[in-house]
């Protein structure tokens, strides 16, 4: 967004600074003339519109490509803009019928009652009978894939296999969904399994106001007992920035009404929930907090109270790895007795595991699903998840700097070029800075900075840039834009792929300050 004004000027001050012929000794006068060049070069792309159209786009490839394949050099800078958001768009549609964006969930449950749960009378004859038997009691595997037909029409596959206590079945559904407009879309489906007939199904979404939507799903489901009807609709409307309220209305083999309130907010999400219905009414409370920490960490509790007794959850869930989070949930009601649930999700893929501890409300089995599960992941963490993590972040930076290790080695060196160049004009500003009282760069360090004790081991990797950003004071002001410091003159990149800061110990009206900027951060100094 630079106007020509502001690159004229730092042409000009970049021409002063290495122009060959302010350099007597033969070295610095060869390493001059790079720079020197290096500056013309850019000059003469970013002030013709045309070339600065084609780099912006392009980069340096577009400038280097003979005959212009990819469009007409004598277009105006719109129409190469518009031919690059055409060819985008070819690009993004292309992406779009390879992607099939998979999901899947396994469940598995297990029954391990006879942890606590012991009837000693019936084991007394049985060999073995002294071990607790844990048995897996059911299974549920769901699969579904999307099919991109065009822009607007999707086709989903999905599918499920469910056993319990030795006795299962399965079922297919093929949905085919288009979107109307920007306010809504229409699906189709039909699906198919061994234990029910065929499913034919409609759903509907429509945006009624732009705080407001509704959501209609109709089924008929064939069955050796006749068509058995069912529609859902739900009407939602946004309550304030962070609030949603649902109204639900289902009607069918199991009619109710359910109104709920959620409120979602960068630190928490609660929600408060009431369905009257057939078999089942109840009111459910859930509150979840989120930590704002790497690993984003998250606890959540909730009460639900109804015909079918209460059930009290809390757990906590956390990421573990860039695409995994781990989650386990403690369940304790009556008459449900206590059980375990723990969740993986892996990208798009879930494992979900319920155990089932013990029919009765048992402290001993509650102590045990509580306290079990943090021993077991706070062990695993120190001594598995942590040490892998630490090698494979290793192993990515070392394979990022072997492919730019001959890239770095040339910004150094042109880094450290332009820093004896600039020290006869750094010599004059800081001359006429202190004869102003003005801003004086005492000392300034890029790098990576180790602050925190748990990080101690770790190595400081920084580089001396006092030199180079006096260079940029400007009238007693340094002003630096958002992009990576890496890239100004007489910087270069001393820790690739690392979390880089500006340390900067300056001195203005007589007074010390220091300031600490990370890598991408805007600076201007001196702060007001």
């Amino acid at each position: 967004q630079a106007s020509q004004e502001e690159l004229k000027a730092a042409y000009r001050r970049l021409c002063m600074l290495y122009h060959p012929d302010k350099h007597r000794d033969p070295e610095l006068k060869t390493q001059a003339e790079r720079l020197f060049n290096l500056v013309h070069q850019a000059y003469e792309v970013l002030s013709d519109p045309q070339t600065r159209a084609i780099y912006d786009i392009y980069g340096r490839r577009g400038l280097e490509m003979e005959g212009w394949e990819v469009v007409e050099r004598k277009r105006t800078p719109a129409e190469i803009r518009e031919e690059f958001e055409r060819l985008q768009r070819e690009r993004e549609e292309r992406r779009l019928q390879q992607r099939t964006n998979p999901k899947g969930t396994i469940s598995v449950g297990i029954d391990a009652t006879d942890l606590f749960d012991r009837y000693d009378e019936e084991y007394e004859d049985v060999p073995g009978s002294s071990f607790p038997q844990i048995e897996i009691n059911k299974m549920h595997i769901s699969q579904s894939i999307e099919a991109p037909l065009t822009a607007t029409d999707t086709a989903i596959l999905s599918g499920n296999l469910s056993t319990q206590n030795g006795n299962g079945g399965g079922s297919i559904n093929l949905a085919l969904r288009r979107v109307t407009s920007a306010k809504g879309w229409g699906e189709l489906e039909f699906g198919a399994g061994d234990l029910q007939g065929p499913l034919f199904g409609l759903k509907i979404f429509r945006n009624l106001t732009p705080r407001c939507f509704i959501t209609t799903n109709c089924a008929l489901q064939f069955s050796s007992r006749g068509i058995r009807p069912g529609l859902t609709t739900v009407l939602a409307r946004n309550l304030d920035k962070n609030t949603m309220g649902y109204l639900q209305w289902r009607w069918g083999i199991q009619s109710a009404m359910n109104t709920s309130i959620v409120r979602d907010t960068k630190t928490s999400h609660f929600t408060v929930a009431l369905q009257l219905g057939i078999p089942h009414s109840f009111m459910m409370v859930s509150y979840q907090h989120k930590f704002q920490d790497e690993d984003q960490t998250r606890v959540k509790g909730s009460l639900k109270a109804g015909f079918f007794g209460t059930i009290v959850e809390y757990g906590a869930e956390r990421k573990i790895s860039r695409h995994s989070i781990l989650g386990a949930t403690v369940s304790v009601g009556v008459p449900q007795g206590v059980s375990l649930k723990i969740k993986l999700n892996r990208a798009s893929q879930t494992y979900f595991f319920p155990v089932h501890l013990t029919d009765q409300l048992l402290p001993s089995a509650v102590f045990y699903a509580t306290v079990g599960p943090l021993v077991i992941y706070f062990a695993m963490h120190r001594l598995i998840i942590k040490p892998y993590l630490r090698a494979q972040k290793e192993r990515e930076l070392e394979k990022q700097r072997e492919n730019t290790a001959s890239d770095i080695l040339q910004k150094k060196q042109e880094a450290e070029a332009a820093v004896r160049l600039m020290q006869e004009s750094v010599r004059r500003i800081i001359e006429a800075e202190e004869a102003r009282m003005g801003l004086i760069v005492v000392n300034a360090w890029y790098g990576k900075f180790v602050n925190d004790n748990s990080r101690k081991n770790e190595k400081v990797k920084v580089i001396d840039v006092t030199v180079p950003l006096q260079c940029l004071v400007k009238d007693s002001k340094l002003i630096l834009t958002e992009a990576s410091k890496a890239g100004l003159p007489g910087f270069y990149d001393p820790c690739v792929g690392e979390e880089k800061s500006l340390k900067v110990l300056y001195q203005f009206r007589g007074v010390l300050h220091q300031v600490m900027s990370a890598d991408n951060e805007a600076l201007r100094i001196p702060k007001q």
